[in-house]
């Protein structure tokens, strides 16, 4: 197999333990905009948790029938809620993602961070847990032109940290959406974890090359070990 060169690894649910508060982020956001379960063709709880690791603003917009302007005002709440919740202290890392992170350097793997949240959010839980020297590039959807499950944030990683062939790549995440996308970027190893939003059912019948219990058994598979 070709030498991984680089590793784009999601947040939420992946590196970053977030204790339920984007699912209430998500609810506290509709909730403000005054949209009413049953206005929509899907349970809002349902769509979310099916969604997970997608663009917010576009899941948001999915949600509310297409109205952009309306998604835009849930989008800020969201925000907003969510960033009380990195306040109060609701955020962690995933056992073993910062270990991870400083095998992975050592071994001269780049490493990359990728969310569906917007670049405010990404950079308020980075500096939150102090990962800003510890990661190469941290990159949302409107750093790359589309969220997930679409490729261009891994592709984006792929031009700004110098990597020569997509075959170098390895993706991880906890939900089919991060497995889609790292499929179609022809990453070499696409990895499902299951400390996040999906069961390994649902990452099961995405497309992928393995399945873990958490990032903390990445470096065994990628020969990064101590």
């Amino acid at each position: 197999m070709t030498p991984i060169r680089m590793v784009a690894l999601d947040m939420a649910g992946t590196t970053v333990d977030d204790a339920g508060a984007v699912e209430e982020a998500f609810q506290g956001a509709l909730d403000e905009v005054g949209i009413a379960p049953g206005r929509l063709t899907e349970d809002p709880a349902t769509y979310v948790r099916r969604t997970m690791g997608q663009s917010k603003i576009e899941v948001f917009t999915t949600l509310l029938g297409g109205d952009r302007h309306r998604a835009a005002q849930a989008n800020d709440a969201f925000e907003r809620v969510f960033a009380q919740a990195v306040a109060r202290g609701e955020v962690s890392a995933v056992p073993g993602a910062e270990k991870l992170f400083e095998l992975l350097r050592a071994h001269g793997i780049r490493v990359c961070l990728t969310t569906g949240f917007a670049p405010t959010t990404r950079d308020l839980v980075i500096g939150t847990l102090g990962w800003e020297g510890a990661v190469d590039l941290a990159l949302s959807p409107a750093d790359a032109g589309r969220g997930r499950p679409w490729p261009d944030m891994i592709l984006t990683a792929v031009l700004r940290l110098h990597i020569d062939d997509v075959a170098e790549v390895a993706v991880v995440g906890d939900t089919a959406s991060d497995l889609r996308a790292g499929s179609r970027a022809g990453a070499s190893l696409v990895v499902g974890v299951l400390t996040g939003a999906h069961s390994r059912a649902e990452l099961a019948a995405a497309p992928h090359t393995h399945i873990l219990d958490s990032v903390a058994d990445l470096p065994s598979l990628l020969g990064a070990g101590p």
